[in-house]
């Protein structure tokens, strides 16, 4: 067997941070679908050399949150309504293989593990604060995924749920009443818990098709229907 000298790594690289920074602002709107990404100007920002920031840039085209357009640059994406409905039948088909894992014998672990997301949501709810649930929104779902205990279902879950988020952007979330979105939590984790196994799969199908409708209301201008 042979051995390879391999030299101590930082816990975590300046790249790392500065993709973590850039991947938050576009999830909360503040890099806006469509922005170019100056690799100088983010430099100056940050306070380091042009390398980190290229490869920070780098690592969010490759998670397909930013892409480079030949002699124009690096831009954030820009959702259409296919996208959205794509995005959607993709995270049932992750979530849906997470569900099936969970409902194999780890319903306890995954119960428990979407508490604190419920929680946050219902709170905010009642503050009326449209960030904060949809932030415990994408929270409950990543909370859903690694209660499966698969790293690779994280993995392909990461992405959408940004993705997901930005189709929101400034509007945050789609429901006219937050109590609402919160209450579908609460009872998807319910079920979870207890439900038999076809009822909780149909939830969830019907939650993201749900989504979807509501969200082809407002990529069409219109008020979603209460």
């Amino acid at each position: 067997m042979s051995v390879v000298d391999f030299e101590p790594v930082n816990q975590r690289s300046t790249a790392e941070m500065i993709a973590d920074k850039l991947r938050e602002a576009i999830v909360r709107g503040g890099l806006e679908p469509g922005a170019q990404l100056g690799e100088a100007d983010l430099a100056a920002q940050f306070g380091v050399s042009r390398g980190p920031v290229r490869e920070a840039m780098q690592r969010l085209v490759s998670e397909g949150l930013l892409h480079s357009i030949r002699n124009r640059g690096i831009f954030v994406i820009e959702l259409t309504l296919a996208d959205v409905v794509d995005i959607y039948r993709s995270r049932t088909a992750i979530e849906g293989g997470a569900l099936t894992l969970i409902l194999d014998g780890r319903r306890e672990i995954a119960y428990e593990a979407l508490a604190p997301s419920v929680a946050t949501m219902l709170e905010r709810a009642e503050a009326h604060d449209a960030a904060g649930v949809s932030d415990a929104d994408r929270q409950f779902h990543e909370a859903l995924v690694a209660a499966a205990g698969s790293a690779r279902l994280v993995r392909a879950a990461r992405t959408l749920l940004i993705e997901t988020r930005m189709c929101l952007g400034a509007l945050q979330t789609t429901y006219p009443d937050l109590r609402e979105q919160a209450q579908e939590h609460v009872a998807l984790r319910e079920a979870i818990g207890a439900a038999a196994v076809p009822r909780v799969h149909q939830m969830l199908r019907d939650h993201m098709d749900d989504a979807v409708q509501r969200l082809r209301v407002r990529y069409a201008g219109e008020p979603i229907p209460g």
